[in-house]
């Protein structure tokens, strides 16, 4: 177990596998070790591979004559402090070392994997597993472990259950990679005949032509999201090389086929981070284009249109897909929230007759335009990122050594409530500037109890002037 050779090769291959698989998703990790001075020999060895910040060790230092951990001798509070700081997304900190604690009853959602390294069985083995698995928003799909010692060589005897119904809770990466294809298939098989060489719009109409109704789209949303867990969970990896371009096409159709509002969100869930790069990587950029020609058309005239425009089914659909990219473009906005409801409720009627197909193209073009205003008036995100940085700026000018890691929180807080309770020109009117004074300073007075007046006016100023 305390081989330097075999060690080496451990934490070798747990920073090459977090740094490949776990931190490009904005998760973090355990290491578990067989005693207390297996801990320091990892800790040792990690910091050559990640640096000193991304590791610490959590540990029971009683008993400790000689002195070997008192580097690691925390009281509860500090200890309290270092695992919220683990807990940040953007801390440097990315895995804790252990041997006993933390093992069970240790809650940080944004850890999702363990790589374990001690021999374990029975509930204690069961609790461990756990902690990989809890719900972190839509962007967790899966708890991993990486199994250094061979307990899941035989893991239903290490937990002394059946082992029916081990499987159906803990699943090897070797099964995943043979499920795969099988998934794949069933994504393809909804769109038989469809050419998937077609690109832009013409390719997402004919691949959304073979889902005529939500009942469908449920069916393949819900096949997908099992397809790109699947994908999340072995990604990167070479095996997955030739379902590649297969993947990017079912990904496209799935995000086109997605409800433009909240609803169905077990089955039309956020798309895993290795996704989103891999769709980035392969995107050929396109600007949503508007059709001011058809924009401006008014309901007298639509009906003509629609009688002499061979082309009307299509400009429909076409209209319809550039709404919803923009809607999803700015899904944080209150406003375009309500446009994705509103066209969710719009697409349920036409979809089971209660509107004619005229009337579809009317009301559509209506949140069109209205889509197309709202947009006009957003505060470019650019801008936003200014006042992110000002304000991370002026608080970190505040800051002090009882406060190492509150920044980011306060400046994302604020960012977050502003983008709230703001809206277009609310500079320029008297319950627009209350409400946000109102909402800032229930973060900076309230919440983190900061109640330097200048401090307060300077944040203020920087809202106004950047949101």
């Amino acid at each position: 177990m305390k081989s330097p050779q075999r060690i080496r090769k451990v934490c070798e291959h747990i920073a090459k596998h977090y740094r490949e698989k776990i931190e490009p998703n904005g998760f973090k990790g355990q290491v578990v070790c067989y005693d207390r001075e297996c801990c320091l020999l990892y800790k040792k060895e990690l910091d050559t591979f990640l640096g000193e910040e991304a590791t610490t060790i959590v540990m029971d230092t009683n008993n400790d004559k000689e002195g070997r951990y008192k580097d690691y001798r925390r009281d509860r509070d500090a200890e309290g402090r270092l695992l919220d700081y683990f807990r940040e997304p953007n801390s440097p900190l990315k895995l804790v070392i252990v041997t006993s604690k933390l093992l069970t009853g240790f809650d940080a959602p944004i850890l999702q994997v363990m790589y374990l390294d001690k021999p374990m069985k029975d509930h204690t083995l069961l609790q461990a597993i756990c902690r990989t698995n809890r719900v972190y928003g839509q962007e967790k799909s899966h708890g991993l472990i990486v199994d250094y010692i061979g307990i899941f060589d035989d893991v239903a005897k290490a937990l002394d259950f059946d082992e029916k119904n081990v499987q159906q809770v803990i699943t090897n990466i070797s099964e995943v990679k043979k499920r795969l294809p099988a998934l794949m298939d069933k994504c393809l098989s909804y769109f038989r005949g469809v050419d998937r060489t077609v690109e832009g719009w013409e390719g997402l109409m004919a691949a959304q032509e073979a889902l005529p109704t939500n009942k469908e789209k449920d069916a393949f949303g819900a096949d997908y999201r099992a397809l790109n867990r699947a994908w999340e969970a072995l990604s990167p990896d070479t095996f997955l090389a030739p379902y590649k371009s297969d993947y990017l096409w079912l990904t496209r159709v799935y995000e086109s086929v997605k409800p433009a509002d909240n609803r169905g969100g077990l089955i039309w869930a956020a798309l895993g981070a290795k996704t989103i790069e891999l769709v980035y990587q392969n995107v050929t950029v396109e600007a949503v284009r508007e059709d001011m020609e058809i924009l401006k058309l008014e309901a007298d005239l639509i009906d003509e249109f629609f009688e002499h425009n061979k082309d009307a089914k299509k400009k429909t659909k076409e209209i319809e897909i550039n709404l919803v990219a923009k809607i999803r473009k700015h899904g944080g906005d209150k406003r375009f929230v309500k446009l994705g409801e509103r066209l969710e409720e719009l697409r349920e009627k036409h979809e089971q007759g209660l509107i004619t197909s005229i009337e579809f193209l009317k009301m559509l073009l209506e949140l069109a335009k209205e889509a197309a205003q709202a947009e006009k008036e957003i505060v470019p995100e650019e801008e936003i990122d200014k006042g992110i940085a000002a304000l991370t700026e002026l608080f970190n000018s505040v800051k002090n050594d009882n406060t190492p890691i509150i920044v980011e929180r306060i400046v994302n807080d604020i960012d977050a409530i502003v983008k709230i309770v703001r809206f277009p020109g609310w500079q320029n009117t008297t319950a627009g500037r209350q409400e946000v004074t109102k909402a800032l300073r229930s973060i900076v007075w309230i919440k983190y109890k900061i109640k330097d007046k200048d401090v307060f006016d300077k944040a203020y100023k920087y809202i106004e002037m950047y949101y």
